[in-house]
């Protein structure tokens, strides 16, 4: 095989309280990457989509992520590689994740799947680093393994893939733009011992209400009191749009990684709906452009096709 064409999602990191250790895939908006070998050494990057991001292999996230893979293979040959990125850049919806995940996929399947899950996402970080200046896998992991992950640690990559009921995701996505690594630079660097206790009850209880499919412990468990409130003064409606999408039927939700999208989860179709007009109306209200999306669980990164 010479050629893969892979969808490679959006995803939701952090969970509300399971910052940097949790993650989900989501269906229906992806990144679409066409990788394909050649002779020569080094890599070739083309975007086909408007966001004019970098196609210096060292300056793209794509390009450091499959660099990492090529370096651990010896491998001295090249790739060309075609992105239309769907997943704007900045939206909170993990587009780098998607970016540096889906071009180690394609070379894995490419290359004889030389590698193991875990190691695909140890290269993806890399291009993540490039992108927010940490290296963290809450949005890589679930691109890789599919449905809801938890990295139980990062430096050894300790990933469990973890049961969730049926639910719809809604996401609204305000047309602003918030830099992941600025906001990871504004967190607390310590936190009291009374929030931590708090925080770690909560990500107990939501795991718990994802394994045992209670509705009522998880819409409980969604509750951040570290990051949350210092990161919702970064996006205009945030207290809103939670207030009206909980009291329109949602289980619960907050900021989708590091904003400025926002989701919410529902146990139905019809109550994703209504969170979905209440979103709407809270950004026709501030006169913010806005794009919202109704969505479910993804298996993560589909390969489309190979030649």
């Amino acid at each position: 095989m010479n050629s893969i064409t892979v969808k490679s999602p959006a995803s939701v990191a952090n969970l509300c309280c399971g910052f940097d250790i949790m993650g989900i895939a989501l269906s229906g908006l992806y990144d679409v990457m066409k990788l394909t070998k050649r002779d020569e050494p080094g890599i070739s990057i083309k975007h086909t989509d408007r966001y004019n991001l970098s196609e210096n292999p060292s300056e793209n996230v794509a390009g450091v992520a499959l660099q990492a893979m090529m370096d651990a293979l010896k491998y001295t040959n090249g790739f060309d590689v075609v992105i239309d990125k769907q997943i704007k850049p900045g939206s909170g919806i993990g587009s780098s994740a998607a970016s540096a995940t889906g071009i180690v996929v394609a070379a894995n399947e490419l290359l004889g799947k030389p590698f193991g899950k875990k190691e695909l996402v140890s290269f993806a970080m890399e291009g993540e680093a490039l992108a927010s200046g940490s290296r963290h896998a809450d949005n890589l992991a679930p691109c890789i393994y599919g449905g809801l992950t938890l990295i139980r640690e990062t430096s050894t990559l300790d990933i469990i893939e973890l049961p969730i009921p049926p639910m719809y995701v809604n996401i609204i996505h305000p047309q602003i733009e918030i830099k992941t690594s600025y906001a990871r630079q504004i967190l607390p660097k310590e936190v009291p011992l009374k929030s931590a206790i708090t925080q770690w009850a909560n990500v107990a209880g939501l795991i718990a209400g994802f394994i045992k499919s209670d509705y009522g412990l998880i819409s409980r468990s969604l509750n951040d009191v570290i990051v949350e409130p210092v990161r919702s003064k970064l996006i205009p409606g945030f207290d809103q749009v939670k207030k009206k999408s909980i009291e329109a039927g949602a289980l619960g939700g907050g900021i989708a990684g590091s904003g400025p999208s926002l989701f919410m989860f529902s146990e139905n179709i019809s109550i994703a709906q209504a969170v979905e007009e209440e979103m709407k109306t809270v950004y026709q209200d501030l006169g913010i452009e806005y794009k919202t999306y109704i969505t479910t669980i993804g298996e993560g990164i589909i390969v489309e096709s190979l030649s």
